[in-house]
């Protein structure tokens, strides 16, 4: 794990985490085996109870072990897991260890069996709320928060606070290995 313990994040306030749209790592695991993938399509859905959609493909490892185990972590990386991010994105589960081939590291989550992603922003545990229809034609998942962390580095109070750092902003995926990194806040005044 990184040198700052991740906080706990009030789950009334964990939509926060990817409303700003961030690219995620899905993490997954069941009966021994785990992987981690790369996915630009994840949002908030609801507020209470917290829920989360994701899109995953009906090819992927990743899906195998959610439908298996009914869960799974949306990770937020940072800038500086760019690389790795794209590698998990590129590659298949099913030719290897992607924590291996990528270098990204882990560690246990608090409420679920999928591990967390070291090095990243925010981490959202999720059970799997079954939607049959939807995850069979849309490749749709939807979760229930059960635990949110958060690096108090970047996220305080409820409200992301990123800094001058560039490697400690979250990154949006655009295409062909090109990314955003989050920029600037600024505020607009109500009239």
């Amino acid at each position: 794990m990184s040198d700052h313990a991740p906080i706990e994040v009030d789950l009334a306030k964990s939509y926060r985490l990817l409303n700003h749209g961030p690219t995620v790592l899905v993490s997954s695991a069941h009966a021994g085996r785990q992987n981690v993938m790369a996915a630009a399509w994840a949002m908030p859905l609801d507020f209470a109870p917290p829920k989360m959609l994701v899109i995953i493909d009906k090819s992927t490892l990743t899906r195998e072990l959610i439908e298996a185990s009914g869960e799974f972590v949306l990770n937020v990386p940072s800038r500086a897991l760019a690389q790795a991010t794209l590698a998990a994105g590129s590659s298949s589960g099913r030719d290897g260890d992607k924590f291996s081939t990528t270098g990204l590291k882990h560690f246990p989550a608090s409420k679920v069996g999928a591990p967390l992603v070291e090095g990243c922003l925010a981490w959202l545990e999720c059970k799997v709320i079954p939607e049959p229809h939807n995850q069979q034609t849309y490749d749709m998942f939807i979760g229930e928060v059960v635990a949110a962390h958060a690096d108090p580095r970047v996220f305080q109070d409820g409200h992301w606070q990123f800094d001058d750092e560039p490697l400690n902003r979250s990154i949006h995926y655009i295409a062909g290995g090109t990314f955003f990194a989050t920029g600037e806040a600024f505020e607009v005044a109500k009239k």
